[in-house]
């Protein structure tokens, strides 16, 4: 544990790595997820900036995102037209059917870049309280991370592909966590025997670190379609600020404990910059877990390809429950 405190001091206090600057024009990019102060955020606002179209998405107050992001891009002498705003809540999947469909009702049928990055992790400073779950009964890291994420990729998977076939280049870059490491295989089947939100919110994105790379392996090579997940860090968003300050916006305790969340975590505009890499770079490799805009290690147990085989059976045939597609879009190629 010394070590690994050390080890995040010294990433902390070094040089942050930062994504090369491509010219994206003419791709359209899915930001998940961009609440101001997010990772997203700021990931949306850097490809804008280079160029892209990025639709963002919130679950509430969808309008002030979206000001607030164009008039960013307008201080920076950026197109404000490249940003469009939707609200989308990953655990309602009517919500989800209803953002997929209006996107693709309104975007010339291209997505170049699916970025997941919205998530949640509840009861940091409380990890072993009665397991918060969703409206339709699931634990609520697995529903908003995982099912949520997977459901909303199933359904844009047919325009990822076409997109891939047409331009020889399609991504899915899902945001995970360094805390996927906490967890086990077994856990995504049978569950935790003692629950735990720290181990509830690693399983969520141990799920989303097979999910890269079951997509890679099955869409790659026929569709151009590749994925990757990432850690982006610890990172002082708006999620962590509130989990910390346990709802406290104001006072002393609030200034004290933001000034110590900026000194141990990261600025998101940094935290972001690995996603713009996976999002941007043309030589990017997929079928990776990336770290600091580079290839890192994940756990072993994301290695096991019939875990991330299984996972996405019986995760696939659950969002078949919710939507009926035309034919089999989750076969294997």
């Amino acid at each position: 544990m010394q070590a690994r405190s050390l080890h995040h001091l010294l990433r902390l206090i070094s040089r942050k790595p930062t994504a090369e600057r491509v010219d994206m024009s003419g791709h359209r990019v899915i930001v998940t997820g961009a609440s101001p102060g997010s990772l997203g955020y700021e990931t949306a606002g850097i490809l804008a900036n280079w160029g892209a179209d990025v639709v963002v998405t919130r679950t509430r107050e969808v309008a002030a995102m979206e000001h607030s992001l164009k008039d960013d891009l307008r201080r920076a002498g950026a197109s404000q037209g490249r940003v469009a705003a939707r609200a989308l809540d990953l655990c309602d999947a009517e919500s989800v059917k209803g953002f997929a469909k209006w996107y693709e009702d309104n975007q010339v049928g291209r997505l170049h870049v699916l970025i997941n990055n919205a998530g949640i992790h509840k009861n940091i400073l409380s990890p072993r309280k009665k397991p918060p779950l969703s409206k339709d009964g699931f634990e609520i890291h697995w529903r908003a991370n995982y099912l949520g994420t997977f459901h909303l990729t199933s359904l844009l998977l047919p325009l990822l592909k076409r997109t891939g076939l047409e331009c020889g280049d399609a991504r899915v870059v899902n945001v995970s966590s360094r805390l996927h490491e906490r967890v086990k295989n077994d856990q995504l089947f049978s569950g935790l025997d003692r629950y735990h939100s720290w181990d509830a919110y690693g399983l969520s994105k141990l799920a989303l670190v097979h999910f890269s790379f079951e997509i890679q392996r099955r869409f790659a090579d026929r569709y151009n379609l590749r994925s990757a997940a990432l850690h982006p860090g610890s990172v002082d968003t708006n999620l962590t600020r509130t989990a910390i300050l346990g709802g406290r916006t104001d006072g002393v305790f609030h200034r004290i404990a933001s000034a110590l969340s900026s000194l141990a975590l990261l600025p998101p505009r940094a935290g972001a910059q690995t996603a713009v890499m996976c999002a941007s770079e043309p030589s990017w490799q997929g079928g990776a877990y990336y770290y600091r805009c580079g290839i890192a290690e994940s756990s072993g147990e994301s290695s096991d390809e019939s875990a991330s085989k299984l996972l996405w059976e019986r995760t696939s045939a659950w969002a078949g429950t919710l939507e009926k597609h035309g034919g089999d879009e989750h076969e294997r190629n």
